[in-house]
């Protein structure tokens, strides 16, 4: 079985403390209710797994998206406010829907978390996932008087669970996440394994079914740029520019762009629901609106992987920054030039360049907080939990950036993958636009309000 160690180098950086999802006092939201605690105990729970901060987001996106569908359904067997995804029953108005949050949320954690591979299945087992799971259930049900409407509730909230893993048994996410067979390219602009990987990663993940896509390639953009034109170089130039490390390669960063960086490097779900947690608190949503919410941005997230992997694999298979830079005398294009030693900022994780899922993930997020809430432009303030120690969310002083609409951020996490030497700007920005059809997607057909 491959080390645990060296798994874990997929997308980490060295020496990242992987700590519970506890937000200082400064970034805190206000107002927690069932919906958004269990999104939490849910990021709590990735955590425990080694699937976030940011070793592996497929998963962690499919574990969040199963979750909060089962939530949605389970209240709204309770009260039908907006259409259900998997479990249709008739309304049971006298359950406790704070019971039935509890029982969908654990149900999905439980058995997903369970069901995880090697190495992740290892940190389940080592951190006690599951036990932390089973911990805030029981905290949750304590808290609500017994009698009829708490058994209904659970009832309830165990039904929708089981609908939605009913649906996604056999959905493909098994696939091997570590390929060392993938046959790599030898033509310039064709993908090779990044330096100190001698895998690709989850190659397969682009034929699991999707949450709210037609199929993986439904919204695949356009190919990436010819290595011998200008737009190509134009774009090389500014990564390689950009995105050193600053020790065996110099970079013209600066420092608030190297914090951008590190900030973004987090996982896409886990940070794009501590950012939902945060404006739902801020706005006072309820319960309900909390379900739909976090369903549409976690089925959204999920479909983004999907989509992006299908591109990156299925698509265009196109080669990173890295491997560019350092072959670049052999791209034949004049307005290149080779780096042999060129390293990034941060280990390139082990996937093809385009698109950039990291931004597909941006634009989707976005989309469905701008689509919600009927605005682009609200503020909010989040942190990280992948910048250097002492500056972290968990920290007494974290580092907390403030974004005056869902647009900023979503530019900032992008153009960080060019700041931090993962991605051409071609990449991020047909990753964006990716994201953004996705989300629409999303909203436009799925979870709609009854009216």
């Amino acid at each position: 079985m491959r080390s645990l160690t060296r798994t874990l180098l997929v997308m980490s950086i060295a020496a990242l403390v992987l700590a519970p999802v506890v937000a200082p006092a400064s970034a805190r939201p206000a107002m927690v209710d069932a919906v958004t605690a269990w999104n939490a105990n849910a990021g709590r729970a990735a955590l425990d797994a080694c699937l976030a901060p940011t070793n592996n987001p497929l998963h962690e996106s499919r574990l969040y998206a199963a979750m909060h569908v089962a939530i949605h359904d389970a209240l709204n067997a309770i009260d039908r406010r907006s259409r259900p995804y998997a479990f249709k029953t008739g309304a049971k108005p006298g359950a406790s829907p704070e019971a039935a949050v509890a029982a969908a949320a654990r149900d999905v954690l439980v058995p997903l978390l369970q069901q995880l591979p090697a190495p992740f299945s290892d940190c389940v087992a080592a951190s006690g996932a599951v036990a932390g799971v089973d911990a805030a259930y029981a905290a949750a049900l304590g808290a609500i008087p017994d009698g009829r409407a708490k058994r209904q509730g659970v009832a309830l909230g165990q039904a929708a669970a089981a609908a939605i893993l009913v649906l996604r048994a056999g959905d493909g996410s098994d696939t091997p996440l570590f390929d060392t067979a993938y046959p790599q390219g030898t033509q310039p602009g064709e993908y090779r394994f990044t330096p100190g990987f001698d895998f690709a990663f989850a190659p397969g993940w682009a034929d699991v079914t999707p949450f709210v896509l037609r199929d993986s390639s439904q919204f695949r953009p356009g190919p990436p740029y010819r290595v011998t034109g200008k737009k190509y170089a134009a774009d090389f130039n500014e990564v390689k520019r950009l995105g050193g490390d600053d020790i065996t390669t110099p970079s013209a960063r600066t420092a608030e762009q190297t914090e951008i960086a590190l900030f973004w490097v987090e996982s896409s779900p886990l940070q794009w629901n501590r950012i939902a947690r945060t404006v739902s608190a801020d706005t006072g949503l309820d319960l309900w609106e909390n379900a739909r919410l976090f369903g549409l941005l976690n089925m959204a997230l999920a479909d983004g992987y999907i989509g992006s992997f299908d591109t990156k694999y299925h698509g265009y298979n196109y080669w990173r920054p890295v491997t560019a830079i350092q072959l670049a005398d052999t791209d034949g294009n004049p307005n290149t030039s080779a780096d042999p030693t060129w390293t990034p900022l941060v280990a390139t994780p082990p996937i093809p360049d385009y698109d950039s899922a990291h931004s597909v993930e941006g634009g989707a997020a976005s989309q469905v907080l701008k689509r919600f809430f009927g605005t682009d432009h609200v503020g909010f303030t989040t942190c990280s939990l992948t910048l250097p120690a002492g500056s972290t969310c968990d920290d007494a002083s974290p580092v907390l950036r403030s974004y005056t609409s869902f647009s900023q951020a979503r530019e900032e996490n992008g153009v960080s993958r060019i700041l931090v030497g993962f991605h051409f700007r071609k990449a991020v920005d047909e990753g964006i636009e990716h994201g953004r059809k996705i989300g629409n997607r999303a909203v436009n057909r799925f979870l709609q309000p009854v009216h």
